[in-house]
């Protein structure tokens, strides 16, 4: 499995993890708090899903496409059409939602930034670099070093 695969799997993984620690805050915690954390966990998602979808989209359009789609969805909400869905296919206001709350942006605003970061942590970690930079195919390759006694330019 390439790079991409590898990548992919985790992400995969990670998207599951999420979705159970949002259904367990949709659960667990009540009021503003477990909403706004749920909310920003429904941006991690989209992030994810979007980094799945389209892995060599950089980082930060990643985490703009994801936050966008969250805020599609919320724009959405204003019309009423996803209260309706909702109220015909059970679950689906897990997925829509149903009432517009400008909080909810800043939830998913907040969500979509953590989930770039870590997704940019974890990369540059996975590539061995401090910096972020890309690992080259000498990157493990001893430093060419002047022969003694001759001065290096």
């Amino acid at each position: 499995m390439g790079g991409n695969g590898r990548r992919r799997a985790a992400l995969c993984v990670a998207a599951v993890a999420v979705v159970a620690a949002g259904l367990s805050v949709h659960e667990a915690v009540d009021g503003w708090a477990g909403a706004f954390a749920g909310d920003a966990l429904y941006a991690v998602l989209m992030v994810t899903l979007v980094a799945v979808a389209c892995p060599r989209l950089g980082r930060v359009w990643t985490a703009t496409v994801g936050f966008g789609v969250c805020a599609a969805v919320e724009l959405l909400q204003s019309t009423g059409l996803p209260a309706a869905v909702s109220a015909r296919i059970p679950g689906a206001e897990l997925v829509l939602g149903s009432t517009f709350q400008w909080t909810d942006l800043l939830a998913y605003a907040i969500g979509a930034a953590i989930a770039g970061a870590v997704d940019e942590l974890v990369v540059r970690r996975a590539a061995g670099s401090s910096r972020g930079g890309r690992r080259t195919p000498s990157a493990g390759a001893p430093v060419r070093r002047p022969p003694a006694g001759r001065p290096s330019r």
